[in-house]
């Protein structure tokens, strides 16, 4: 299966959704149009969809750090992430615990209406 996304404004989110095999070089790849999508619309609150057909490497995880700070993702952002592959999970909250170690946005849900809820209340992690 190729990697593929789709990224749209609704309404007062982002919906972003990648679909395929991760890495951290799908990630960049994955961010940086994330990134151009929140800047055209002045829109930073994300709703990500994780489709995964494999957990990301442990190792790309901690490459999050770095990716996010690199393409500026601070704490204007509010992202709100769910990864429907639950053999992937445990590398996506890898990640999440990573990125709030360091004071980075974002947090993992198991549903959609989870990531929903949190994405669209009080401003806090």
């Amino acid at each position: 299966m190729a990697n593929t996304m789709t990224i749209s404004l609704e309404g007062d989110h982002i919906k972003a959704v990648s679909r395929g095999e991760k890495s951290i070089a799908w990630s960049r790849e994955f961010w940086r149009a994330v990134v151009a999508a929140c800047e055209a619309n002045d829109c930073y609150k994300i709703l990500g969809i994780g489709e995964s057909t494999n957990a990301l490497p442990i190792m790309d995880g901690f490459e999050h750090v770095a990716l996010f700070r690199e393409l500026g993702i601070n704490t204007k952002y509010r992202i709100a992430w769910v990864e429907m592959n639950p053999e992937a999970v445990k590398a996506v909250k890898f990640v999440d615990a990573a990125l709030f170690n360091r004071m980075l946005p974002g947090r993992v849900f198991q549903t959609e209406d989870e990531a929903n809820n949190w994405l669209h209340g009080e401003r806090g992690y």
